[in-house]
């Protein structure tokens, strides 16, 4: 596992979040720790995904918010300022089907002509890390994370509306990731 790009990206991710969004903050530690769960799974892309977890909600942080859209706003700030990984800045942009929400807020064609229209590989596993992780680190079912946002943002916003949508593709890629896990018998 590549343990300098998570450390940096552990680093970069406090910097941002810790302060001014402690929660979210809490929120990025708990999908951090799933990560690493997935080290046997993923051998040497482990470290890819770790810093992926760790910077997947960078672009909520005050200091970095263009759009008001997290993914897009964290991948622009991550390839921009940090010339980061290609690979990873497409994670933080495509992360738990970021595409869809892009679309309700008119922002798709900006995601898709900046970092592709296709999840990038690792895309199921950080679905697995974001959807198994609570607002305040703790791990749920990614049944009770999608009720979780429902209940959060209401049925008359847009994340309800999204998170709605993706939920068959989230759960999926939580139960794919969950089924490899598991010791073959």
């Amino acid at each position: 596992m590549d343990d300098n790009i998570a450390a940096w990206a552990r680093e970069l991710a406090r910097k941002h979040l810790e302060g001014p969004l402690p929660r979210r903050w809490a929120h990025t530690q708990g999908v951090a720790r799933q990560a690493r769960t997935l080290v046997p799974l993923l051998g040497e892309r482990a470290g890819l995904l770790e810093a992926s977890a760790w910077l997947h909600d960078v672009g909520y942080a005050p200091d970095l918010s263009v759009t008001g859209f997290h993914p897009l706003d964290g991948a622009r700030y991550l390839r921009d300022v940090h010339q980061a990984d290609e690979h990873l800045c497409q994670l933080i942009a495509h992360h738990t089907c970021a595409l869809l929400e892009a679309r309700e807020r008119g922002l798709g064609n900006d995601l898709v002509a900046e970092f592709g229209e296709t999840p990038p590989e690792l895309f199921d596993p950080l679905i697995y890390c974001d959807m198994t992780t609570g607002p305040d680190g703790e791990n749920l079912s990614v049944e009770r994370r999608i009720a979780e946002i429902q209940a959060r943002y209401g049925a008359g916003h847009l994340v309800f509306r999204f998170i709605t949508a993706a939920a068959p593709t989230l759960i999926d890629a939580v139960h794919r990731v969950e089924s490899a896990l598991r010791p073959v018998s």
